[in-house]
């Protein structure tokens, strides 16, 4: 008994090793009948949910796995078999036992396209993972040669992932102006096609590549003169809020900056933290441009304290008004702004700084000269009394303070705050926080999922039931009258 227990537990790992592989290669043919039956009934769900089984199996593709199952999935000899094969390194030995235990499976019958723009996807998302960009650059370039000469509904799902993996390898080797032309191409025949989900892919891809270069501007023109529609796609259309909130923050336009920046993040999955990250840093920076401050909660949220550190460190110095604060700050991590592409935003701040001062000044003194606030302030000028005195006059006139300025005496009297409840303040305030629950609102009851003509079928029968209800009640009627004249 006791040899045959370790008979056992010796064979165990020896089964364990090739069992792993095939089992792969298994679910990767299941994924391809899942698309085969999507193909053949036109039912484009089983092709998402396709899409989404294979983002699972990402972390264990390898060349060998990939070469059987494109034995399995194209001809042999085929024109698409040979270039796939081709972006794969070569492995003799394992690709002998894979072959082996892939000549027991049947290939297709027809190849349709969808297997062969499936098979790209799966050739391009290995070798994305490998670091290999150039032949990665190569494989999307076919793939996108290769879609271009088709025109299927049941490919949407598929070509919108290419369309991102094919801008994703030319930016991670540098070229990403090289495409833009070709994405402006794809998008037209998006457009043509009526393929929604392309054109909502294709648009951001277009609106990144131009904010990748700083052209906010063509930006602005492409995205306001391309057709939208309602959002087929939760993670594009959060990539989508973003670049406009972008875009707002760069044309002054804080107040729709903050509400698509915060809508972003929001709408963002959970599992998405580097977006989400950015979405929090602009609209963090878009909340102190309006002279806001945000909440200490926002730095604290789990697995962003690090990355939002000199974040909070800026709102500290601007909600105290500490100008010398503000730029050792600035200096300090100017590095991280400038990698982020906020440094012109931190630029700006400045003045919301002195005015964040000034206003603690006009709080805390009832009357103080412009020499005091030029100190108080930190103004490293020539001249800081003048500053001073035009920076308050400036703050006046914009109604940041209440406060006169006495030019003769070189003062600045400040006038007592009222209540602020006396004021349509309030007001303003609960109008916004309405607002935003009703569009929340609306949003979820858009988004609510049903079957089609479902509906039709259930008033058809509730009405065929309520009609016989009727006519049995209505005989039972009669009956009752007809007896009572007898």
């Amino acid at each position: 008994m006791t040899q045959d227990v370790e008979m056992k537990d010796n064979l165990t790992p020896s089964q364990s090793v090739p069992s792993a592989v095939p089992s792969t290669l298994q679910h990767l043919k299941e994924i391809a009948s899942l698309i085969e039956t999507g193909s053949y009934t036109k039912e484009v769900r089983r092709i998402v949910r396709a899409v989404r089984l294979t983002f699972g199996l990402r972390r264990k593709l390898t060349a060998s796995l990939l070469s059987a199952f494109l034995d399995f999935a194209l001809y042999p000899g085929s024109e698409a078999h040979a270039r796939l094969s081709s972006f794969l390194p070569k492995e003799d030995e394992l690709m002998e036992v894979d072959t082996a235990t892939s000549t027991v499976q049947t290939p297709a019958k027809h190849l349709l396209p969808e297997l062969e723009i499936y098979c790209y996807l799966l050739v391009l998302l290995f070798l994305i993972d490998q670091k290999k960009y150039n032949e990665a650059k190569a494989c999307s370039t076919a793939s996108i040669n290769r879609l271009k000469s088709l025109n299927r509904r049941t490919l949407d799902v598929l070509a919108s992932r290419l369309y991102f993996y094919y801008s994703y390898s030319y930016e991670l080797t540098g070229d990403l102006a090289q495409i833009r032309g070709n994405l402006l191409a794809l998008h037209r025949i998006a457009t043509l096609h009526h393929d929604e989900l392309g054109q909502e892919t294709l648009l951001n891809l277009l609106m990144r590549n131009y904010l990748h270069y700083n052209l906010y501007d063509q930006a602005e023109k492409l995205r306001s003169k391309a057709p939208r529609f309602e959002a087929h796609s939760n993670q594009q259309f959060c990539r989508y809020l973003f670049y406009l909130g972008k875009i707002r923050t760069i044309q002054l336009e804080y107040t729709d900056a903050k509400e698509s920046l915060l809508q972003a993040a929001r709408k963002a999955p959970v599992a998405a933290r580097g977006f989400r990250i950015q979405c929090n840093k602009w609209a963090i920076l878009v909340r102190l441009l309006l002279g806001e401050i945000p909440e200490r909660t926002i730095f604290m949220q789990k697995g962003m304290e690090k990355a939002l550190r000199p974040y909070f460190e800026l709102t500290n110095a601007v909600r105290i008004g500490d100008l010398e604060l503000f730029r050792t700050v600035a200096e300090k991590f100017a590095s991280t702004f400038s990698t982020d592409k906020t440094q012109n935003l931190i630029v700006r701040l400045r003045h919301n700084v002195i005015r964040t001062g000034l206003r603690n000044i006009s709080i805390s003194y009832s009357r103080i000269s412009l020499a005091d606030i030029a100190e108080k302030l930190r103004l490293n000028s020539e001249n800081p009394v003048a500053d001073a005195e035009s920076i308050v006059a400036k703050a006046i006139r914009d109604g940041a303070i209440d406060a006169t300025l006495d030019h003769a005496n070189g003062w600045m009297v400040s006038k007592e705050t009222g209540d602020i409840y006396s004021s349509n303040e309030p007001q303003i305030a609960f109008h916004s926080r309405i607002a935003f629950c009703l569009n929340m609102h609306n949003e979820a009851v858009r988004a609510l999922r049903y079957p089609p003509n479902t509906h039709k079928e259930k008033e058809s029968a509730e009405k065929r039931r309520e009609r016989q209800q009727q006519e049995q009640e209505l005989a039972k009627h009669i009956a009752e009258e007809d007896d009572d004249d007898f």
